[in-house]
């Protein structure tokens, strides 16, 4: 939703220098008081190679997507996130996959595809349908660097793989922070929106999301997208007035179905449940 409001106003470049410049104001006091900045140092490039992957360029993509689409559309494409990370670890990594986990996969696309078709009407007025393939690409690269840190960060604390991740984004995107430059630097409450994006919602929740890969593992933790699509929805009805209708509702149905097909969350929790019941 912040991304939402900010980003028509800032631009994509300058927003996500910005939302990634105040994340590490914040973090880099706190993971230098930690005594966590060797392990920034001693692991210099697996940490910049997942800057790049889980921030510097997905940032830049859904900032650039939400500038057509709406909040609660580009999370539904965000959830998509575990159906790519799945994808890319048995691609690279051999890490096999069930029949439930490919019949999920084409189910989860069907979702995606589906969205697309619904938002081809009225993005044809004033855009192209470029917005929705820079949000799944983002998606994408997100599955990426979710592997990458599973496979070569695991022991590095959540603490200094974001603090490096912003530092190195922040760097990486001054040159193009600097050509994008607003005109005429906003003012006022907009700036809550920023500092919110990037306090909030990248320094804290990647240094909590991060530890999370490493205590449950990469397949569990990004089982917490499912519930980015529901909570997007109903804020930016809330807030931003977005139309929530059946064809989305539908098509986010599929998706989520597929994700917790391919990751096997969904037969876990039916498990679950189902010994809970038998109690």
């Amino acid at each position: 939703m912040f991304l939402r409001i900010s980003s028509p106003v800032f631009g994509p470049f300058f927003l996500i220098e910005m939302r990634v410049v105040s994340a590490l104001l914040v973090l880099l006091p706190v993971c230098i008081v930690m005594g966590k900045s060797h392990e920034i140092l001693s692991n210099w490039r697996p940490i910049f190679l997942l800057s790049l992957c889980n921030m510097t360029i997905p940032f830049c993509l859904l900032a650039y997507a939400t500038l057509s689409i709406g909040a609660g559309f580009a999370s539904i494409i965000n959830s998509t996130v575990p159906f790519f990370t799945a994808i890319i670890a048995f691609s690279f990594w051999q890490q096999r996959l069930s029949l439930l986990a490919i019949v999920g996969m084409f189910i989860g696309f069907s979702g995606v595809v589906l969205l697309m078709v619904v938002y081809s009407g009225p993005l044809s007025l004033n855009a192209s349908l470029l917005p929705i393939a820079a949000g799944i690409v983002g998606s994408i690269f997100y599955g990426l660097a979710i592997n990458l840190m599973a496979q070569y960060l695991p022991a590095v604390s959540g603490v200094a793989i974001t603090t490096g991740s912003l530092m190195f984004s922040s760097l990486t995107l001054l040159p193009l922070a600097l050509w994008k430059m607003p005109e005429v630097m906003p003012t006022g409450s907009i700036w809550l929106s920023v500092l919110a994006l990037g306090i909030i919602c990248t320094g804290f929740a990647f240094v909590l999301f991060y530890r999370l890969i490493s205590r449950i593992g990469s397949n569990l933790a990004v089982t917490n997208t499912f519930m980015i699509p529901l909570f997007s929805l109903f804020w930016a009805n809330l807030f931003l007035a977005e139309e929530v209708t059946f064809s989305m509702l539908f098509a986010c149905t599929l998706v989520l179905a597929g994700v917790g097909l391919t990751t096997g969350s969904l037969i876990r929790l039916v498990n679950f449940w189902r010994a809970k019941l038998v109690r």
